[in-house]
């Protein structure tokens, strides 16, 4: 399964795009479309500088590791939403143990998303609005039919 371009214009949408490096809200330097390093595995560093073009070309890069992730991590047949919506929170999060489980031994779509909609919305030890509605469409697009 791959991401769909809804999927990636998911993402893209709350990641936005920084050409110059900078600290994310979590302390983390960043690039392009919320990269923490690059296709060669080095980190990001204060001060690199990226245009457009490289920074659509790392987003593509990357993006089947955190699909691999969810492909990895999920065992039961997933929708192309439900996968996409996977595939945006891993690209902000990494992974959850948590969620992956409540979704294997299929918990009802109301605990998941009560879950998926009330953790992982912090930054810098504070609740961040963008996150929460980064959360909030994730589990929407996850139970959308």
């Amino acid at each position: 399964m791959k991401t769909s371009e809804n999927g990636k214009q998911l993402i893209k949408s709350f990641e936005g795009c920084k050409l110059t490096a900078y600290k994310c809200s979590a302390g983390v330097n960043t690039i392009g479309f919320g990269n923490t390093y690059y296709t060669n595995g080095n980190k990001i560093k204060l001060g690199d500088k990226i245009t457009q073009e490289e920074a659509n070309k790392l987003f593509l890069d990357l993006l089947p590791k955190y699909e691999k992730t969810v492909l990895d991590a999920v065992k039961v047949p997933l929708t192309q939403n439900q996968f996409d919506a996977l595939v945006s929170f891993c690209w902000n999060c990494g992974s959850s143990n948590t969620l992956f489980s409540m979704i294997n031994e299929k918990f009802s779509e109301m605990n998941i998303v009560g879950f998926w909609t009330s953790h992982y919305i912090m930054g810098g030890g504070k609740v961040l609005n963008g996150l929460v509605r980064r959360r909030n469409a994730e589990a929407t697009l996850f139970v959308k039919k």
